[in-house]
């Protein structure tokens, strides 16, 4: 039932499920950046270019007395190693890392740009360079220099600290080491959630903040132990909030910003469950678990009428901790609090571009919706009942690519075992459902466990209503149904079969049906045979 997000090795990729993009991209040539707010460098004055110099004596110039000289030494790597692998072991050879490492922290502005500059070309895409940065006691050094009230130089350090968490191997160290002090120089300030309660953010500082955003996404698609030191960070989660609430407020549910915060969101909620506070965990669950009146989950071959009496019950006890839990979140509190599905939800609504965004929505709403935990039960009600998400979750279906499939249906799977009312349910998704069924072999057919997914939703819904079942019918479910189930040629296809040949088992129980199973040409063997 949970949904995992990390980011491909470039930002125009779309999400996998390994490790985030690196920062947005390595920096130009210098000789397109030689106007700092309005100021010459020195580079102005080399007008041509880097013709009297190579790599080694660049190196050299590093450690010069001469500030100008050091300029100059950086500014060569930066332009060399833009693109250019070889130049990049080399630099590494000459020991240019802990010599650039050593100026970040200059008294020369100028110096400390150009040196992250370089650092920043040096480490993209070389992960043997990302470690010699990591070794020279890089990451403290950034730290310092991100305390500079300088755009330009703050931008630099924060791409470089994202190009660093595409690395798994770094990931747990970034995050004991960075995460608070980043939180408070950058998340929370550029976020909004401090003084001002307004995102106000230049497009230097918008750049800084994506970098921070882009830096976060990778780390929270790291261990178990790296989530937890995020979702405890004070302030982390609270300013990732902000800023999709107040974009949401300001229309601008599309910005890429919102989709790293989103995507941070919904990896932080990967297993919550299992891995939030004991104390919260008991809180949540209620008196529930000590009257052993658990729900059922996923029922197969059987039916679950549940007694009016019990169903009351619920909801009281939901009540009560629903009100409880709902007052004034904070930090990972909104990662389970009611009011985040209501976020995800206007995302959902809101945002027609950024498929990124939605995916993450609906990724971050599956895993708060995920297993037979009680508060699952109380969110997907919440979402079903209250924030009417189905319609929008049910649009999504219908454009949606693989990727998105897994995820919208996954969501639909665990709205689905704990919905209320399955017959409403069930006239609102049987059809779109089977529509993305394959019926025949030259079908275009979604990934494995995206039928799974459908045909556990379908069984969820028919153990518990003749509409379902009917509806099943109706809208040629049958036939696509013993399709996949006959389809036993690779092991995806054979989940696929068993999940489809337990349906077919539960619909044969709706007697009333058998006429029209018969009339479509199908008989009880059918339905009964594995």
């Amino acid at each position: 039932g949970g949904a995992f997000l990390g980011l491909g090795e470039h930002s125009s990729r779309a999400p996998s499920v390994r490790s985030l993009a690196e920062s947005g991209h390595h920096l130009a040539e210098p000789r397109a950046m030689e106007m700092y707010n309005g100021h010459s460098t020195l580079l102005g004055h080399h007008a041509g270019g880097f013709d009297d110099i190579d790599l080694p004596s660049a190196v050299k110039y590093l450690i010069a007395s001469d500030p100008n000289l050091q300029v100059l030494g950086a500014a060569y790597l930066q332009h060399k190693c833009y693109s250019d692998s070889s130049a990049k072991k080399q630099a590494r050879s000459l020991q240019a890392m802990p010599k650039l490492v050593k100026l970040f922290n200059s008294p020369n502005q100028e110096v400390q740009r150009h040196a992250t500059g370089a650092m920043r070309n040096l480490i993209y895409d070389n992960a043997e360079n990302k470690l010699a940065l990591v070794e020279e006691n890089g990451i403290y050094e950034l730290m310092r220099t991100l305390r500079e009230p300088d755009d330009e130089l703050r931008k630099n350090v924060t791409g470089i600290l994202w190009n660093l968490s595409s690395s798994d191997n770094l990931k747990d160290r970034l995050a004991r080491d960075t995460l608070e002090q980043l939180t408070d120089l950058v998340l929370v300030p550029l976020s909004g959630l401090g003084a001002s309660g307004v995102i106000q953010q230049n497009p230097s500082e918008a750049e800084i903040f994506y970098n921070s955003t882009g830096f976060l996404r990778n780390l929270s698609s790291a261990s178990q132990q790296t989530r937890q030191k995020m979702r405890e960070c004070h302030g982390l989660v609270d300013s990732m909030i902000h800023y999709v609430n107040s974009s949401l407020e300001v229309g601008k549910s599309e910005d890429k910003s919102v989709e790293n915060a989103v995507c941070v969101l919904r990896n932080l909620s990967y297993r919550l469950y299992d891995e939030m506070p004991p104390s919260s965990l008991q809180r949540l669950e209620g008196h529930r678990r000590n009257t052993g009146g658990t729900v059922t989950g996923e029922l197969v071959g059987c039916f679950s009428p549940q007694s009016k009496k019990a169903r009351e019950h619920y909801m009281n006890a939901d009540i009560v901790t629903f009100t409880e839990v709902s007052k004034d979140p904070k930090g990972m509190e909104w990662l389970w609090n009611p009011q985040i599905v209501g976020i995800y939800n206007r995302l959902l609504q809101r945002c027609e571009l950024n498929k990124h965004t939605t995916e993450a929505a609906s990724g971050a709403l599956q895993n708060i919706t995920a297993g037979d935990r009680r508060w699952a039960g109380v969110l997907s009600r919440l979402a079903l009942e209250q924030e009417r998400i189905l319609n929008p979750v049910l649009d999504r279906v219908r454009t949606a690519d693989h990727h998105q499939l897994r995820s919208l249906t996954g969501l639909i799977r665990n709205l689905s075992r704990h919905a209320r009312n399955k017959d409403e349910m069930s006239t609102k998704v049987v059809s779109h459902l089977i529509e993305k069924l394959p019926g025949s072999v030259g079908d275009k057919a979604p990934p494995a466990d995206v039928i799974v997914n459908i045909i556990a939703v379908l069984n969820n819904l028919v153990v518990e209503s003749p509409m379902a079942a009917r509806d099943i019918v109706y809208f040629d479910g049958l036939r696509k149904l013993f399709f996949i189930k006959k389809r036993r040629d690779s092991s995806d296809n054979e989940k696929s079969s068993r999940a489809a040949a337990s349906l077919l088992g539960n619909m044969w129980q709706y007697t009333k049906l058998h006429r029209d199973f018969k009339m479509k040409g199908y008989r009880k063997e059918d339905f009964l045979s594995l």
